[in-house]
């Protein structure tokens, strides 16, 4: 016995608009450049009109009843629209969030370290996790890191607020801390 399998090609869209020859809907509603409702036509009229204006169709509006097509230079439109993509990703900030590690029995110039590199991350926007890790019969005495990590967020406090208390998982325990906003630190 034959099994026949229906093999289906489905293209594969790319992202973006429709332009030209690639809108295949029967009526559009045609927008001129400067935004100028000219009505519902055929599409074959409406890309004789582009193609008379030396533009192109684009389909801005595939959804609508009929749909939306707006004479457009789409090459100037694309690189526009990158250009500006690409600004907005260059001003924006991406808050990381950064790591202190300590033991219980830090010592005070290894804390004071830990305390400035902590400052200087938060000055710089980020989120700091500050982080206490028990080892062996340091478990018995979770009130010592308790204690430390609280010190160290009244410590960071001109700078920082803490988000939660000390939590305890597993063998660490651990606070957020995440930078003033701006003109929040101007008024203190």
């Amino acid at each position: 016995m034959r099994a026949f399998v229906n093999w289906r090609c489905f293209r594969i869209s790319k992202q973006g608009h429709q332009i030209n020859e690639e809108i295949r809907d029967r009526e559009v509603r045609l927008v001129s450049e400067t935004g100028e409702q000219l009505g519902i036509m055929s599409a074959r009229d409406a890309l004789e009109r582009a193609i008379e204006a030396n533009l192109d169709l684009v389909k801005i509006s595939p959804t609508a009843n009929p749909p939306v097509c707006k004479l457009m230079d789409y090459g100037k439109y694309k690189f526009e629209q990158t250009k500006r993509e690409k600004e907005a990703r260059k001003n924006q900030h991406i808050v990381e969030i950064k790591e202190v590690r300590m033991s219980p029995s830090i010592d005070v110039n290894d804390f004071n370290v830990k305390l400035r590199n902590a400052q200087k991350f938060l000055t710089e926007g980020n989120r700091v996790k500050v982080t206490v890790r028990f080892r062996g019969r340091e478990m018995a005495h979770t009130d010592i890191g308790k204690g430390l990590l609280i010190k160290f967020a009244e410590q960071c406090g001109e700078v920082a607020t803490l988000e939660k208390d000390p939590k305890l998982d597993g063998r660490h325990m651990s606070i957020f801390l995440s930078p003033k906003a701006a003109k929040e630190a101007k008024k203190n």
